[in-house]
C-alpha cells in the first residue's frame, strides 16, 4: 500500500487523537470521518430498514401541516 507523509499542527493532532479509538490507525479514523459521502443512495438503503411508529408518523405529518401554515418570511429591511 502506497503511503503519503503530511504535517498538522498540535491542534489538528490532538482533535485527531481524541477520535481516534484504541488499536485504530489515523488513516482508519480520517476515512471513518471524511470519507463518507452521503447520498441519495445511502439514505434510501438506510430508510429501507427504518421502521417509524403510527405515532410518529402522525408527528411528522403535523410538523409538516405546521410549517406549510406559516412559512417562514424574509425580514423587511
Amino acid at each position: 500500500m502506497a503511503v503519503k507523509t503530511i504535517t498538522i499542527d498540535m491542534e489538528a493532532y490532538e482533535i485527531l487523537a481524541r477520535h481516534k479509538s484504541t488499536g485504530q490507525s489515523f488513516s482508519q479514523v480520517i476515512k471513518e470521518r471524511l470519507g463518507r459521502k452521503s447520498t441519495a443512495k445511502t439514505l434510501r438503503a438506510a430508510i429501507v430498514h427504518t421502521r417509524l411508529s403510527e405515532k410518529t408518523l402522525d408527528a411528522i405529518d403535523a410538523q409538516v401541516r405546521a410549517r406549510r401554515a406559516n412559512k417562514a418570511q424574509a425580514v423587511k429591511l
